[in-house]
């Protein structure tokens, strides 16, 4: 961590857990000073802090988990788009779901249901994220790499060539521009 970043919330919970016992402990001027302290140094807002020390000390989970929205099906169409685009990223492959499956599925490679779609018109960048991360990739990308690019020693090698006076009107000698286009 950097010292310009704000706290993370565990970091905020373990410094108001330190003080905690001070704040305790003391009258209500020091109580006032310590809030004025923490406020200054977690950057939260002086009733949060209250309600903190108050309160429960550790972070309690969820009482219950969100299950999955999309399911199954969104998962099978998100991996065989990714496949046929090439494994792109998130923020690329997410505007392009939609048309993609309705595309695959005239061309009869994704059995997708109107349901499914809609469901891929919704879903969101991150979420997007976490399920390539979780249907992986069965493949290697293909090679972005352009055309080797040969050396001008290389080229020299392949074909006589030499410095010739301008004016021999001999046959066999004419000049040559050399231009590679790659860029």
């Amino acid at each position: 961590m950097s010292e310009t970043e704000s706290m993370n919330v565990n970091e905020r919970r373990k410094y108001i857990h330190k003080m905690w016992k001070r704040y305790r402990e003391g009258d209500k001027r020091e109580k006032g000073r310590l809030l004025d302290e923490i406020e200054a140094v977690t950057g939260q807002h002086r009733k949060s802090i209250i309600r903190t020390i108050n309160g429960r000390l550790s972070r309690k989970r969820r009482s219950k988990e969100r299950g999955r929205e999309y399911g199954v099906a969104v998962d099978d169409a998100v991996r065989v788009i990714a496949r046929a685009l090439d494994y792109p990223c998130a923020e690329r492959l997410q505007p392009n779901l939609v048309w993609m499956a309705e595309h695959l599925r005239v061309h009869g490679e994704l059995q997708v249901e109107r349901e499914t779609l809609e469901r891929l018109g919704r879903i969101s960048v991150s979420t997007l994220k976490r399920t390539l991360k979780r249907v992986g990739q069965s493949e290697a990308k293909l090679s972005h790499r352009g055309p080797r690019r040969p050396s001008s020693n290389s080229l020299r090698k392949q074909y006589p060539m030499s410095k010739i006076a301008c004016d021999i009107e001999e046959a066999g000698h004419f000049e040559v521009d050399l231009v590679h286009h790659c860029g």
